[in-house]
């Protein structure tokens, strides 16, 4: 799909290959919420849930800790949910939620679903469809533990995301929009990674490495929150910008 040069650049510079992902998941949020307006951010968290679960399996090496590709998707919905908490408030916010966890059960379901479903056996494809058919049960053959874990980690923590940034912007005002992003978003994904490491890992590996697990992907989200300050301020001036002008 990409030029060979851009793919060699990038498989040698891993750490600036995670940036620009990152810059780009949240560029086309922003793009999807200017172009749609709050349809768009909604979008935007059905996407990215989508893209969490078929990445999530998928394991790399950023600033040398190991972590799933699926962190930066996972991450852009926290960002989006308080984009629609800041401009459409809590109860648009709240409705996000359901509707992201709506489709992350419709996900997870019919791609399980899909893994019932037998490959060709026509000579002219049969060898090609059972490499296809084994890369699906690679990448969405999901155990119960994921499937709940992943679940209650998304609607708890994402629930705390909403109800934290209002709680914030009641002491704040409509001043430093920055520090309830922030604070909001930190708060919540530690208690997404805690819930979802316990879960997945409980059982498998002792509670000391399922928590270092944990923590290797907290601390690249906490990256990603603090870059996505700038996207959300411009976020906030689309919206002042559409609301002028509809005045």
């Amino acid at each position: 799909m990409f030029p060979e040069m851009l793919v060699r650049f990038f498989t040698a510079q891993q750490e600036l290959l995670w940036l620009t992902t990152l810059l780009v998941d949240l560029g086309c949020t922003v793009i999807l919420y200017r172009l749609f307006g709050k349809a768009g951010l909604q979008v935007a968290i059905a996407t990215a849930i989508i893209l969490a679960n078929l990445s999530g399996p998928k394991l790399t090496e950023i600033f040398g800790l190991q972590t799933s590709l699926g962190v930066i998707f996972y991450s852009s919905i926290f960002f989006a949910t308080d984009v629609l908490s800041e401009n459409y408030g809590r109860a648009e916010a709240n409705k996000a939620v359901r509707m992201g966890f709506a489709v992350s059960v419709i996900v997870l379901l019919m791609l399980s679903i899909s893994l019932l479903y037998q490959p060709t056996t026509d000579p002219k494809s049969a060898a090609f469809s059972l490499s296809i058919h084994d890369s699906f049960i690679t990448i969405v053959n999901y155990t119960p533990r994921f499937v709940f874990g992943s679940l209650l980690a998304y609607y708890v923590s994402q629930s705390f995301d909403v109800w934290a940034f209002h709680r914030i912007k009641k002491v704040t005002g409509d001043r430093w929009l920055w520090l309830r992003n922030n604070l909001s978003t930190m708060s919540s994904q530690a208690i997404d990674t805690v819930i979802y490491s316990l879960v997945a890992w409980w059982g498998i590996v002792d509670l000391q490495t399922a928590l270092a697990l944990g923590a290797a992907k907290y601390i690249l989200k906490m990256g990603i929150a603090a870059i996505d300050t700038a996207f959300i301020y411009w976020a906030r001036a689309s919206f002042r910008r559409r609301e002028a002008a509809l005045s």
